[in-house]
């Protein structure tokens, strides 16, 4: 028989802690009525919602998936692990990688041939990519036609899917075969890209909010990418994009990362009952999770206080052989770092795989007063493209 506890010391539990109206609870709902007019900022895998407080209605941004080229250049990026993909499932014998390779090299042909200059200037439109049109379709051009040679080439020549090869002549670019921008390069710069038109309007967006920094509530709900992902300041693009926003006034400690914590739709946004019923929701919530810190500061305040810190991304040199952190880039030249962000995101799981492009893109546009023109873009800024179909045979 499964055990239960004395309904006596399970009322006595309850009390203060679990029941509706517990004493806990309770704390919690007061603390949130007593700070209202305080802002609270919801950040989702997709959206950033700000409920400025006082009762006036919340202001959203969409970063990441509803945007403009989100998918197209993503798509593009995910070239440089087909490839090796494909390989591995033809290394474990699985027969259907040749006729997925086929259709992979047939879907290369149609998007480079859509492909064009105007298409990313006036249907993609996205502002913080102004001026680098042509190398994007460039950049697109030479991946798919790339990776539609090498995979026709491979269903040959079975040689060119071993990884010794793969990793030589096509991802790092020093074999004797090697095609002429490594698809390091291409990764780098389609995740950087990337980075670049999400962070700068998330700054935009952010600066223009004259937002209280620091009294600022912040909850990360929901998720992005794997589930086991984001769930510490280090590995959630989000933190250290509001960290920076704020110019460092941010408390670390005001921000909650739930990714069970319930989610808007923009759609919602438009219903004002909805969105009151939401932001009480929220900072209920907020105070769940943070009411205790309040009360152990009044309990033992001559005792060690917690601090949550912000630590420093370690660097990596050509002795580096291991990291357990995000590396910092330092340069468009740092390629070492460069490439092991895109490892750290794969064999991480609890990596967002979207942090990899992102520190350097950032670090940029908070020193350069959010301007995207003049960001260097690893993989990208100094490197050339062959336009054309690229004939590697």
């Amino acid at each position: 028989m499964r055990y239960r506890p004395n309904p006596h010391f399970m009322r006595l539990f309850e009390m203060f802690t679990s029941a509706p109206g517990s004493i806990g609870q309770n704390l919690q709902r007061r603390l949130g009525e007593a700070h209202s007019d305080s802002p609270l900022l919801l950040a989702t895998g997709t959206d950033l919602v700000l409920f400025p407080g006082g009762g006036r209605p919340p202001t959203s941004v969409d970063f990441r998936k509803g945007t403009r080229g989100f998918f197209e250049i993503t798509a593009v990026s995910h070239l440089g692990l087909t490839i090796p993909y494909l390989a591995r499932l033809r290394e474990l014998g699985d027969v259907s990688w040749e006729t997925a390779a086929k259709e992979l090299v047939a879907q290369c042909r149609v998007v480079q041939d859509f492909n064009s200059v105007s298409y990313w200037r006036d249907e993609v439109a996205v502002a913080a990519w102004r001026g680098h049109e042509e190398k994007i379709a460039d950049l697109v051009d030479y991946t798919c036609a790339t990776t539609a040679d090498y995979l026709e080439r491979a269903m040959e020549n079975p040689e060119l899917l071993t990884f010794e090869y793969l990793r030589a002549n096509l991802l790092e670019g020093d074999g004797p075969h090697a095609v002429p921008v490594p698809f390091n390069d291409m990764m780098a710069a389609t995740f950087a890209l990337s980075a670049l038109d999400s962070v700068h309007r998330s700054l935009k967006w952010l600066h223009e909010q004259a937002i209280d920094w620091a009294r600022l509530m912040v909850i990360v709900a929901g998720g992005a990418g794997r589930p086991s992902a984001g769930l510490t300041w280090q590995t959630n693009n989000v933190c250290p994009l509001l960290y920076e926003a704020s110019g460092h006034e941010l408390d670390p400690a005001r921000l909650i990362i739930a990714p069970t914590a319930p989610t808007l739709e923009p759609e919602q946004f438009a219903d004002a009952e909805v969105c009151a019923r939401a932001e009480a929701q929220y900072r209920k919530f907020w105070y769940g999770c943070l009411s205790s810190v309040e009360m152990s500061r009044l309990m033992w305040p001559d005792h060690p206080a917690f601090e949550k810190r912000i630590d420093q991304a370690p660097v990596v040199d050509p002795a580096t052989e291991v990291v357990n952190a995000m590396p910092r880039v330092r340069s468009v030249h740092d390629k070492r770092a460069i490439v092991t962000r895109l490892r750290y995101v794969m064999e991480d799981p609890a990596a967002q795989i979207a942090t990899a492009g992102l520190q350097f893109v950032l670090d940029q546009l908070s020193a350069n007063g959010n301007r995207p023109e003049l960001v260097e873009i690893p993989g990208f800024t100094g490197t050339t493209y062959p336009a054309g179909r690229v004939d590697l045979r």
